[in-house]
């Protein structure tokens, strides 16, 4: 009931766009002729209408060329290998050095990989960039099995070694929980296409301490609870139909919530903007908006496994964590370096919860270990944004090259 009911909402967002085109086809004349209001505000007007609703596709990257030295360099997306629900996705430059090849690993929590363009175009400069481009739980059959925690960290494994020897993982958020336990089953198993170094950034190791707001409510309820209030079954019409999943639309509907004033006053200033004819302003607002109402569904077996494991019963922080049913032990990574890095004012992965994993990889010796802490800066402003390029990302440039 609970996707079929979105779907009616989603149809009605379809008609309201299309009124909007509508309307913007018929004062664009005017405001082309250069008449002023009231012809921009209906012109505004019908632009917010055209962005009404959701969408359920993966935006472009949009990387088509990096800075390599003093030269511009093409960029070529390659997808290099792929299952049902994701693609090992290589951002691929033709330059004649070699560079540390980087596996960014994006979260799954109800948005595509390219939420994660700003760090991806940091990186590329300086590394051979991959990333796991996570594909839509409601457009995988049900054919093609389940996907929960341990599939994930699967991925991992199966990703690091078809990009083979000597890479580096950059984990953002929710995973690096499964970074850290994709790197304890390969030291455990002796993998050859272990990662030399991982960075784990703003990720919820260790969510005893210092409880965010999202924390508290993943503690609040029973894990029955979500299963029964947050799950939804995908409707016929999608490739996925049958399929039990964690709707994207409820999770950025949370984000939303959680900041409400902040989004109705971005889309005030989106309105005006438009009317006011300040293009670059406007585009701004419209480009973030864009990335951030395109939402992924998540299988439900994963989010309820990583709501039961990492957010209620701490598994990972109590070096508890199994995988296929047998004991993983953090202790076991002794050859992947390991650096951490937490946002000052992060209200999602609070202060201390991701430098967790130093405590849990404790046969790293001092000299593979590194922390940073980033002043003024929030959940994103760990991985995107100035201080990110200006400041954190020259410590990570750093740590991966002293451990290639």
């Amino acid at each position: 009931m609970l996707y079929d009911a979105f779907e009616v909402q989603a149809d009605l967002a379809e008609q309201t766009r299309a009124w909007g085109r509508i309307l913007h086809d018929a004062v664009s004349p005017w405001t082309q002729a250069g008449f002023r209001e009231p012809a921009t505000w209906w012109s505004a007007g019908a632009r917010m209408m055209m962005r009404a609703g959701l969408t359920f596709s993966r935006p472009p990257y949009g990387i088509d060329s990096v800075q390599v030295g003093n030269r511009n360099v093409p960029v070529i997306e390659e997808p290099v290998f792929a299952t049902p629900f994701g693609t090992l996705l290589r951002f691929r430059k033709d330059i004649a050095s070699e560079q540390p090849k980087v596996l960014v690993v994006a979260p799954m929590s109800g948005h595509f990989a390219t939420l994660l363009r700003g760090t991806v175009r940091t990186l590329l400069p300086d590394h051979d960039v991959y990333i796991t481009d996570w594909h839509n739980a409601r457009d995988v059959p049900l054919s093609a099995g389940r996907f929960g925690f341990d599939d994930y960290v699967d991925h991992l494994v199966q990703f690091l070694e078809t990009m083979g020897e000597g890479s580096h993982i950059v984990a953002v958020c929710q995973p690096a929980v499964q970074a850290l336990a994709a790197a304890a089953v390969m030291a455990q198993s002796r993998n050859p296409a272990a990662p030399r170094s991982m960075t784990l950034m703003a990720g919820p190791v260790d969510c005893r301490i210092s409880p965010t707001s999202v924390n508290q409510l993943a503690i609040s309820k029973p894990i029955e609870w979500f299963e029964q209030n947050l799950i939804a079954t995908v409707p016929r019409r999608h490739k996925g139909a049958g399929r039990q999943v964690y709707p994207g639309f409820v999770q950025v509907s949370a984000f939303v919530s959680m900041n409400a004033k902040r989004h109705m006053q971005g889309h005030a200033d989106l309105f005006w903007h438009l009317a006011n004819g300040e293009t670059d302003k406007a585009r701004a607002i419209e480009n973030f908006y864009d990335e951030y109402f395109a939402v992924l569904d998540l299988a439900a077996e994963f989010y309820l496994e990583t709501v039961k494991m990492v957010f209620q019963d701490y598994t990972l922080a109590k070096n508890e964590l199994t995988y296929r049913g047998s004991p993983l032990d953090m202790r076991a990574i002794r050859r992947t370096a390991l650096m951490t890095v937490e946002g000052e004012r992060d209200d999602i992965c609070a202060v201390g919860q991701t430098m967790a994993a130093h405590d849990l990889c404790t046969s790293l010796p001092p000299h593979m270990k590194s922390h940073h802490l980033q002043a003024g800066v929030g959940h994103y402003g760990v991985f995107s944004g100035r201080k990110w390029e200006t400041q954190t990302y020259p410590l990570v440039r750093n740590f991966i090259q002293s451990h290639s």
